[in-house]
């Protein structure tokens, strides 16, 4: 019995030590990208094909520009623009470790006259859009931006400001041309 015993255990042992793997290891996945559902383009809105573009550990990609709207309406108001609202709809990503406080509101419209713009509070609060949130590592946002610019003037720019780092807050961002 004893013997039969030490038998089963050198037996056990040994097939342990072979080449051949004890279990299977699932195939590789080919999707290079998540499967993210696709959102239908609003009407008066023209689709920009621009790159992704960092600033510090954020990554913006501007998806969608709307100009010449005349007036905006929420679910508790409708808003006259002084010009014209242009709409920016953009995706944000934190790419890095750790969360950060991120200001939506914080990024600036260039006209081609080069002129800044400020983010339209009222706009944004009528169709509440974020304002400042704790953006978690790795998490995406997409929403829209809205400025209110002179019926004449056109846009040419967003200025964007990822939220700070752990070692640095970028106070100038970056600039992003709204045509390539």
């Amino acid at each position: 019995m004893r013997r039969a015993a030490g038998l089963a255990v050198v037996a056990a042992l040994a097939a342990g030590c072979t080449s051949a793997p004890a279990t299977v290891a699932p195939a590789p996945s080919s999707a290079t990208a998540y499967p993210v559902p696709s959102v239908t383009v609003r009407p008066d809105e023209k689709v920009l094909h621009l790159p992704t573009t960092t600033d510090g550990e954020t990554a913006f990609t501007l998806l969608g520009l709307t100009t010449g709207l005349p007036s905006l309406v929420g679910s508790h108001a409708e808003f006259e623009a002084k010009g014209q609202f242009v709409r920016i709809r953009m995706s944000v990503v934190n790419t890095g470790r750790s969360s950060v406080s991120f200001d939506a509101r914080k990024h600036l419209l260039l006209d081609d006259k080069r002129t800044e713009y400020r983010v339209d509070t009222q706009a944004m609060t009528i169709k509440r859009q974020p304002e400042l949130l704790d953006l978690g590592a790795n998490v995406r946002l997409e929403f829209d931006v809205y400025y209110d610019l002179p019926k004449d003037a056109k846009p040419l720019a967003l200025r964007v400001f990822g939220g700070p780092t752990l070692t640095s807050k970028n106070e100038t961002g970056t600039e992003i041309l709204l045509t390539q």
